[in-house]
This record gives C-alpha cells, sequence and structure tokens, in this order.
C-alpha cells in the first residue's frame, strides 16, 4: 500500500490562478461576445525584447554546429551569465557577490519552492498574510508549522516582527500582492532579528526591476547584515518577458550557515549546490543567452522602455480607480495595485461582479491569505489600451 504525504490534504482543492481561470473559462462560453480585459494573473504583454531574441537565435545557429553544439551544462549556470549578474546585479550596487554563489534556475517560483528541501520540516516558518501562495503551499506540503504576520492598512502594510521565534522567514518586496515595499531601516529590523534568532530570510524580490522611490533597496544584500542571514530570489519573467521563456536565479551566499540538531554548523550554499547537483540539469544554453543579453547596452534600454510602460499602466489604474472613489495601494513601486472593496462585500463577490458587469477580471484578495479578505488586486500587464479602457468602464460603473 503506497502511503501519500498526507500534508496535501490541507492544501485548497484548486491553486488560486486555476480557480480563476474555470471562472472566466465558465463565463466566456456563456457569452462569447463580451470583450474580457483580463488584469488578474500576473503575466506580461509585451514580447521578448529583440536584444534577447537575437542572441536566441545567435545561440540556435551556435549548437547547430559540431564546434558550438552544448550539451549538458553546469548545473549552477554558464559562467558567462552568473558574471554578469554579479556585475551588473551586485557590484553595481556596491553589494560583493561571488559567482559560485550564484544559481541559474527556471523560475523564482521554482526557486522559493524548491528551497525548502535543504531546510528541516521542523522549522517555524513565518509568513505574510495576504502572501504569494506558493510560498505558504510548500511548507504546507511539507508539514511545518507557518506563523502568520498580517500586513494591513492599519500597520501601513509593513509587516512586525514575530511575537515568538521563528526558523524562516518569506518577505517579498516590492510587494505581491500589496505593491508596498520596505524602506532600508525598515528591512534591516529583518536582518537584526534573523541574526539574532539563527533564522533564515527567503527574500523574493522578483519586481525590484519597478522600483521607483530612493531608500527602497533593489536587493536585501544592501542592507548590512543581510549576506549572513538571507537567500535571495531574482527573476527575468516580469522584466524580460521571460514568463514563458523561463529564467531566474537564486543567491545563497557561502556565509549562510545552518544547523544540524546537534548543533553543528552546515554550509546553505553546499547543500544548495549539493541538492541542486542532484535535482536539476540547468537551464538551456540558449534561455542563458537571452538572459545575458539583458545586461547589454540595448538589452538594458529595451527592457527599461517595457517596465516604463507597465509603470504608466501602474499609475492609469491607480488614478482611475482613485477617481472612481477606490482607496487605492501599490502601483508606484510595483506593477501591482491593491484595492479596497466596497463594504459589506467580500472581495470573491467583487471578482463575480468585476467580471459580469463590467468583464474585468482580478484577483480576490482573500486568495491570498486570510488578512487579503476586502481587498483585490490589480495587474498593470495589460496593453495601454484595454488598460485605458478597463478604468473606463469601472469609472462609469454604477
Amino acid at each position: 500500500m503506497s502511503l501519500i504525504n498526507e500534508n496535501f490534504m490541507k492544501l485548497e482543492d484548486s491553486y488560486l490562478f486555476s480557480t480563476i481561470a474555470k471562472k472566466v473559462a465558465k463565463y466566456t462560453q456563456e457569452n462569447p461576445n463580451k470583450k474580457i480585459i483580463k488584469l488578474g494573473i500576473g503575466d506580461v504583454t509585451k514580447p521578448i525584447v529583440p536584444a534577447c531574441l537575437e542572441a536566441m537565435h545567435k545561440a540556435v545557429d551556435e549548437i547547430g554546429t559540431a564546434q558550438g553544439f552544448k550539451g549538458y551544462g553546469p548545473e549552477q549556470g554558464y559562467e558567462f551569465l552568473r558574471k554578469a549578474i554579479v556585475e551588473n546585479d551586485y557590484k553595481a550596487r556596491g553589494v560583493e557577490i561571488a559567482e559560485d554563489e550564484v544559481f541559474v534556475s527556471d523560475g523564482a517560483k521554482c526557486d522559493c519552492g524548491n528551497i525548502v528541501d535543504i531546510f528541516s520540516s521542523s522549522n517555524k516558518v513565518a509568513i505574510t498574510d495576504p502572501v504569494y501562495p506558493v510560498y505558504l503551499d510548500t511548507n504546507i506540503m511539507c508539514g511545518r508549522e507557518i506563523v502568520y504576520l498580517p500586513v494591513t492598512e492599519e500597520n501601513g502594510f509593513i509587516p512586525e516582527l514575530p511575537k515568538e521565534k521563528v526558523d524562516m522567514i518569506y518577505l517579498c518586496f516590492p510587494n505581491n500582492p500589496t505593491g508596498t515595499v520596505l524602506n532600508k531601516e525598515e528591512l534591516k529590523k529583518w536582518v537584526d532579528y534573523a541574526k539574532e534568532n539563527k533564522a533564515i530570510i527567503l527574500y523574493d524580490c522578483a519586481y525590484e526591476a519597478f522600483i521607483t522611490e530612493e531608500n527602497v533597496p533593489h536587493s536585501i544584500y544592501e542592507v548590512d547584515g543581510a549576506l549572513d542571514v538571507a537567500i535571495e530570489f531574482k527573476s527575468y519573467s516580469k522584466t524580460a518577458g521571460f514568463t514563458g521563456v523561463r529564467c531566474a536565479y537564486v543567491i545563497v551566499p557561502k556565509r549562510l550557515k545552518g544547523y544540524t540538531k546537534s548543533g553543528e554548523e552546515i554550509s546553505l550554499n553546499k547543500l544548495w549546490n549539493r541538492r541542486t547537483c542532484t535535482k536539476f540539469n540547468g537551464v538551456s544554453y540558449i534561455v542563458q543567452r537571452a538572459a545575458e543579453a539583458t545586461y547589454k547596452e540595448d538589452g538594458k534600454k529595451q527592457i527599461k522602455e517595457n517596465i516604463k510602460a507597465y509603470l504608466e499602466n501602474a499609475k492609469i489604474i491607480k488614478e482611475g480607480l482613485e477617481e472612481a472613489g477606490f482607496t487605492v495601494y501599490g502601483g508606484v513601486n510595483s506593477p501591482y495595485v491593491w484595492l479596497k472593496v466596497p463594504e459589506k462585500m467580500t472581495s470573491w463577490e467583487f471578482f463575480d461582479k468585476l467580471l459580469e458587469e463590467v468583464n474585468i477580471v482580478g484577483t480576490p484578495g482573500s486568495g491570498f491569505g486570510a488578512h487579503g479578505e476586502g481587498y483585490f488586486r490589480l495587474t498593470a500587464f495589460g496593453t495601454k489600451e484595454n488598460t485605458i479602457e478597463a478604468m473606463e468602464r469601472i469609472k462609469n460603473w454604477k
């Protein structure tokens, strides 16, 4: 008799975005002539930029020759990409990261879920609420105890330090779903907490390219002491439009330590490297050449234009909702806008009314956790035309 991992039974029956997709598909089938504007899932709409396409084409031609053919590559990522990451994403910001502390992967979502492999299931995990579902679900799958950290209007969407000792802490800033940020002083409190409690911070900054304000760190390693306590996740999905191409990376500093039950210090970099070599064969050479091109002069310029366009959409959404009378957060350093739904209405009820009455799709806040109830997320990843039309529909909505 094959026993299952019964922790899976504690999960919701359906992943949040799968539920939304089913609802939208049903409505579309019943109303085939309606134009649905989707501002729900955080998928990009702009094509891969020319610099990345050119790099991919060259790589395809290269591996079609005997001299340029590539078989299995290094599981941690090719040196050319890891070097570009170190130089552009870290040294340029005054942070010293070694190339063997960089692990190239097929997506930050995968990394955020897979990283739990190197930690004990007995660890107590702090997770903000509302939260990107992957952090929560992957730890429920492992049977870990979860400590929820409310992120609400009342605390300015700044999570408070745990009142009890925890071993792992998930932080995501700019935040998904609220679109809010932490400044360096606020983030330093978490680094200090982690040091005092020998905890590890799992820091997801997939949206750092959208930061527009000063004193908002693009990397947790800009905060003193973070290299001793933090693992960082970054992605090319929302910056370079790689949601379908798949490429990201995780930084695991060599000075990071975990502990055995007897108290022996163990290198987390060494553990993650061992896990990577065992369970992963690396990202394709073609994709990694495309990722490298994001750091070239043309690539940077083209990607910056795309991000600028998404931020313009965010501004349109934020100002349109405010004009319509909604209370709104985010949308300044993030492609996400977090709005309060009308009183006496749940976030799923608001989802249904928005879909049925103005044919716009968003994401119910309750899908991100209990403290997301009463809120709703819209994304700036649609086209400008659709974004403008969506706001006009909402402003004219009775």
